[in-house]
Order: C-alpha cells, then sequence, then structure tokens
C-alpha cells in the first residue's frame, strides 16, 4: 500500500493513456487518436483546462491557456523550422501551406486584406514560381511569378474585359500596346455622300501589333475642321451659333476641329450616342448639344463582345459606336459622315466690305469649291410666302477628322491609350484634290 500511494499522478495518467482514454482531472499527458497532436498539462472532465502544452508532429505547438477543451486565452504559438501550417497575421490575413524556416516556403494559399486571394509556390516569404491570383476587383492572373510580382509567361483577364497572354516582367506585360493607329494614307479622300471602312490597329513601342491583347474597347468619332479665318475673309466653311459653340480639338495636323456626327447609311434615323470623351492630350473634351450618332448596323455586332469572363463577370455588349479588339486589330466598317447639326450652317457667308464677292455662284466656296446647293420650294408654298429650304441629309465636302478613343472601363492596368487621329478629306465625284484656299494652311 506504502509503495502504491507513492505513485506520482503522470504514472496512474500514463497507465490511463495506455489504454486510449483521455485523463478526466489533474495533470496528465495524452496523445490523441489522431497521432499527430499530443498534449501535456491540466485536465478537467477529460477535456483540457487550465496550464497545458499542445505539441504537434512537425516539431510546432502551443503553450498557454485551455479551457473546456479549447485554446483559450493568452499563450505562445511556435512553428516548427519546416511543414504545413496555418498562419493569421496582424492585419488578419490568413497564410494556409508549407513553412521552412518560420517563413512562407512551398505550396500555400494567402488571403489578403484587400480581399485578393492567390493559391500557388512560395520562396521565402515571396510568391514565386507558378501561381493564380484572383483579385478583389474580379481580375484574374496565372502564370509566373518572381519577387512577389508577375514575371515570366502568364495570362490576365481583367474586370475590363481586356484579356493579354504573354511575356512579363517586373508586374507589366512586355508586348502591352501603347498607341492606337488607324491604317490608310496620310489623308483619306472620300466621295461626297459614301461610307467607308477603318483598319485599327493597337501597336507596341517597336511598331509592332500587340497580338497578345484582346478586348480594350475603342469608340469613333468625328470633328470638322474649324477654320478661323479674318474678318474681312470672304468665306467660311462653317457659321456655328454661339450657343452650339464648342471648345476647339486640337489635331496633330496643324489646325483645330469641332464635334461632328456620324452616321449610319443602313439606318434609317441615327442612334444617338455619348460625345467623345478625351482628345490626344487626355483631357475630357467639352459638351453640348452635339452629340456623335452611329447606326445600330454600322459599327458594332453580336460577334465583337465575348460574352462572359473567366474571372467569373459578365460583359456587356458593346455600344454601337464601339469596337472590342480581337488581337490587337478592330475594323469600323459603313462609318458616314452625318448632317450637320443644329447651329451648324456649313455655307459661304459674305463680310460686308466684300460685297463684289456676291456674283460668284451659289454655293461658291472659292475658286474651284462648291457645296452641293439646296433647292427652295416654289413662292408662296409658305402664309408669309417666304422660300423654305429642304434639310440637309449629308455631309458637305471639305475636310474632316476621325478620332479613336480608348474608352476601356476601368482603363487596363491603369493606362488608357492615346486617341488616334486621321485626317479626311470629302469631296465631290469627279472633283479630284481640292485647291488651296489663301489664308488657310495646307
Amino acid at each position: 500500500m506504502a509503495a502504491a500511494s507513492q505513485r506520482s499522478p503522470t504514472s496512474r495518467l500514463q497507465r490511463r493513456d495506455s489504454q486510449g482514454r483521455p485523463p478526466q482531472d489533474g495533470y496528465g499527458v495524452y496523445t490523441y487518436p489522431n497521432s499527430f497532436f499530443r498534449y501535456e498539462g491540466e485536465w478537467r472532465g477529460g477535456k483540457t483546462h487550465g496550464r497545458g502544452k499542445l505539441l504537434f508532429k512537425d516539431g510546432s505547438y502551443y503553450e498557454g491557456e485551455f479551457v473546456d477543451g479549447e485554446i483559450m486565452g493568452e499563450g505562445c504559438r511556435l512553428w516548427a523550422s519546416s511543414g504545413h501550417g496555418c498562419l493569421v497575421d496582424q492585419d488578419g490575413q490568413v497564410y494556409r501551406g508549407s513553412f521552412h524556416n518560420n517563413k512562407r516556403h512551398g505550396q500555400g494559399q494567402m488571403a489578403f486584406q484587400n480581399g485578393d486571394k492567390y493559391d500557388g509556390d512560395w520562396v521565402r516569404d515571396q510568391r514565386q514560381g507558378h501561381g493564380v491570383l484572383w483579385c478583389a476587383d474580379g481580375s484574374t492572373y496565372e502564370g509566373q511569378w518572381h519577387s512577389d510580382v508577375f514575371s515570366g509567361l502568364g495570362s490576365m483577364v481583367h474586370c475590363s474585359g481586356v484579356g493579354y497572354h504573354g511575356m512579363w516582367i517586373n508586374g507589366r506585360p512586355v508586348a502591352q500596346a501603347t498607341r492606337t493607329v488607324i491604317l490608310g494614307p496620310e489623308v483619306m479622300d472620300v466621295a461626297h455622300n459614301s461610307s467607308f471602312t477603318l483598319q485599327v490597329e493597337l501597336q507596341q513601342d517597336n511598331g509592332e501589333v500587340a497580338e497578345s491583347e484582346d478586348g480594350r474597347v475603342l469608340k469613333i468619332s468625328a470633328g470638322v475642321r474649324y477654320v478661323q479665318l479674318p474678318a474681312y475673309s470672304e468665306v467660311s466653311f462653317f457659321k456655328v451659333d454661339k450657343g452650339s459653340r464648342e471648345g476647339p480639338i486640337q489635331t496633330p495636323f496643324g489646325f483645330e476641329c469641332i464635334t461632328y456626327p456620324l452616321s449610319s447609311p443602313m439606318s434609317g434615323a441615327p442612334e444617338l450616342s455619348a460625345a467623345p470623351e478625351s482628345a490626344s492630350t487626355g483631357s475630357p473634351l467639352p459638351q453640348g448639344d452635339l452629340e456623335v450618332t452611329m447606326g445600330s448596323d454600322a459599327l458594332c455586332d453580336q460577334e465583337d463582345t465575348p460574352g462572359t469572363l473567366s474571372a467569373g463577370g459578365g460583359m456587356p455588349r458593346c455600344p454601337e459606336d464601339c469596337r472590342r479588339v480581337k488581337r490587337g486589330r478592330a475594323q469600323f466598317t459603313d462609318v458616314c459622315l452625318g448632317p450637320p447639326p443644329p447651329g451648324y450652317h456649313p455655307i459661304p457667308f459674305l463680310d460686308s466690305k466684300h460685297e463684289k464677292a456676291s456674283n460668284r455662284p451659289r454655293g461658291s466656296l472659292g475658286p474651284g469649291r462648291t457645296t452641293p446647293t439646296v433647292r427652295d420650294p416654289p413662292a408662296g408654298s409658305r402664309p408669309d410666302g417666304a422660300a423654305k429650304a429642304e434639310p440637309v441629309t449629308t455631309a458637305f465636302p471639305g475636310e474632316y477628322v476621325i478620332m479613336i478613343h480608348d474608352v476601356t472601363n476601368p482603363p487596363f492596368l491603369g493606362r488608357v491609350l492615346p486617341t488616334a487621329f486621321k485626317h479626311l478629306r470629302v469631296s465631290l465625284k469627279g472633283m479630284g484634290q481640292q485647291p488651296h484656299i489663301p489664308g488657310e494652311d495646307p
């Protein structure tokens, strides 16, 4: 009896442990059926309670307070030099995966504070190797990483719908588009009342087509040359009502233009859409009563817009005046200049100091330049006997500008491509090249 009474609590606990039952009260050691866990410490009612140490098979452990079988209160968690584990940092970010020398190393998943999630390879606490990133905004990237950034071959589906597949260096795509180019001659000649087609390319700095890009949204708009001649001049291409004037747009051709509508020859009545949002400087264009118009069949069809994104979001159909880029290219077909908007008067007007010019034929814009003649109805068709002109249904001959804007929303990787310009000259059939008017830029 005396010998039995001298047995320590640990000896009694070890006997119970050998029978596979956890201790009830006091101090004890117990290895769980899942041999990865082992507990040394205080018990109450068969549950860990009080001070104790929970050891893991990989060598890591928790030492501290327990309440009714749960880790609760103050304690210390020590990670093993290598093995699998879960880390919650002070910002609430959670990592689950492999560790080495107390650093994230190997395969692991990370949930970041900003909502991003990563699943892939880690090297010494940095993402390196192959991995997938799901961004909180809906963008995804899958590919190679180095020093915690995209580096190597990888694919991104941006939340805007833009896709890029190719090489990355220091988090940036190597073959990214840097400019938009409208192909064709320096000055496009178009016959009066005719439609035309535009071929557009996204190009890299080296001039090569950015075929690695898909889905960027391009929008077309137009302008007409804004001629400001001296007061003594006999002609002006447009006389614009004061209430219809907008700030001019600077072009790379040495002259300014003001917005002008587009329409489709296929549609009976043009459909309105937004006015251009930016010029080559990137600043917003002045907005007024004039809006860019495009027909429903003119510029966008169902094939130009993928139905869904692999990132999980749906992609809306393009507006009628927009195209989505495919392999760095886009095409605008059946584009046609519309009639002058209200407040735009494409007729010659005479300065009072130059009455002698009044002997020119009606519709003349100077030697060799004419505008379509508007017929007057017979006198007396109106109560006051005044003649009423028929409405103009097409653009007058002259100099116009076509603009292609990058309206991808949100901008791909935070960058908007500069606006592209094309000089367009509309002439009557058989007129040939327009002669130069003195006082105008050639």
